[in-house]
């Protein structure tokens, strides 16, 4: 739902967004779609109006042969019109899902990753004494996971964790779950197949479908983060604004095609099919302040996490072109992973205000029985494998052993060190 009205006062606002988050939408285009459809809708009222007059004349024995006649030539029309104003309502539809969400004043401005902005280190990157193993030769060591067998049945990054490998893995969700839930935050397990509605409201359809898993026989689509369900679930409610902000931690298995993905994320646990993750999911007020303070709170809680991991990292400012077509703000932490001598992704946070709110009909009353558009926002907790990388990488020992952080320890029987 687009109050088209707000969209034109704010014309140059969602140009910049478009250009700078790179939308593949002409506005000119979308504005004369926008008024061709409010013409015809007119157009459409009027001549069922009049068709109404008609029939009631008709009814009433006044003039009636004349009137049936009249009648017959105002549906003809009338038919025309609604024809014409279908096709303008499938275009408009289209283009109009591709308006974005407005970056912040202080979105950073930038075409890729390349141009995200650091904001803060926590640690320095890990320096050894000896010839590191990356972590694809520590797995091996360890007996941690099988890759070429879950290649054979299921294709290329598949893996099947293993022994320790699945201990560990387990070890990293239940403590970020754990961490998460002390906050206040509700534990919900969502749908992992939903429909185009609910892919559609969160802003992963349209420009995600490359990434999605489809089966086509059910029309239903697997998704890529627990946010799809946790917020989708529900669509076209309200709710009074003392039960907000309502806070969930959604725990689920992912899937992403990674279309387009190639080099050496394909290796080992970097880029994958099908992973784990642990996210942060907040419905809060219409407030750009109360959605900002969620956004640091979301944060902090992941920055948490990955100091309790003892894991070197920083905070990075996403930029403009780097941005998904619904965020307003994102911040992403980058973890220390030696084998790649650079910060990796491992987590992302992002404020949408109110746009998956009005694609999906979320309201909430006010004090005074009004009703908003709530504001969401979703931030990583943990996803595995890819921490795991940061995590073997990091902690190793020159004889390949592996230090178990003490936040971990009393997930794995109180194990202080992967022995070979």
């Amino acid at each position: 739902m687009i109050d088209f009205e707000e969209v034109k006062r704010q014309q140059a606002n969602y140009r910049k967004a478009i250009l700078s988050k790179r939308i593949p939408l002409d506005f000119d285009t979308l504005l004369r779609v926008a008024e061709d459809r409010r013409t015809a809708r007119r157009v459409v009222d009027d001549l069922r109006r009049e068709r109404n007059q008609i029939t009631a004349l008709v009814a009433a024995g006044t003039a009636r042969a004349e009137n049936i006649e009249k009648g017959r030539a105002v549906g003809e029309r009338l038919k025309a019109e609604e024809a014409q104003l279908f096709e303008l309502e499938k275009s408009y539809r289209k283009l109009a899902a591709l308006l974005p969400g407005i970056p912040a004043p202080e979105v950073p401005e930038g075409e890729t990753d390349a141009d995200n902005v650091e904001v803060r280190k926590h640690g320095k990157p890990t320096i050894f004494d000896f010839e590191f193993r990356d972590h694809l030769e520590l797995v091996a060591l360890h007996k941690m996971a099988n890759f070429e067998g879950a290649r054979e049945i299921a294709g290329s990054r598949a893996y099947a964790l293993i022994g320790i490998g699945a201990l560990l893995e387990n070890a990293v969700l239940q403590f970020a779950l754990s961490h998460i839930v002390k906050k206040g935050f509700t534990p919900v397990l969502p749908p992992l197949l939903v429909n185009e509605t609910a892919m559609f409201g969160t802003g992963y359809f349209p420009l995600g479908e490359d990434s999605a898993y489809h089966l086509e026989k059910d029309n239903l689509f697997l998704t890529g983060t627990s946010e799809v369900g946790a917020v989708a679930i529900h669509a076209n409610e309200t709710v009074n604004q003392v039960d907000l902000p309502r806070r969930y931690v959604g725990i689920s298995p992912c899937f992403r095609r990674e279309a387009g993905a190639a080099g050496r994320d394909t290796k080992g646990f970097y880029r994958v099919h099908q992973f784990q993750k642990v996210e942060q999911v907040v419905f809060c007020s219409n407030d750009p302040e109360v959605s900002r303070v969620e956004h640091d709170a979301l944060l902090q809680n992941a920055e948490e996490i990955v100091q309790a991991l003892e894991l070197p990292y920083r905070v990075v400012a996403v930029c403009t072109g780097d941005m998904g077509l619904g965020q307003v703000r994102k911040h992403d932490i980058e973890t220390w992973m030696p084998s790649r001598n650079s910060y990796g992704e491992t987590h992302s946070c992002s404020t949408f205000h109110d746009f998956q709110a009005r694609r999906l009909n979320i309201h909430y009353r006010d004090a005074d029985g009004k009703k908003h558009f709530v504001h969401t926002l979703n931030n990583t907790a943990i996803a595995s494998p890819r921490i795991l990388i940061a995590l073997l990488e990091n902690h190793q020992n020159r004889d390949g052993s592996i230090n178990v952080p003490r936040a971990l320890r009393p997930f794995l029987g109180g194990m202080e060190m992967i022995e070979l």
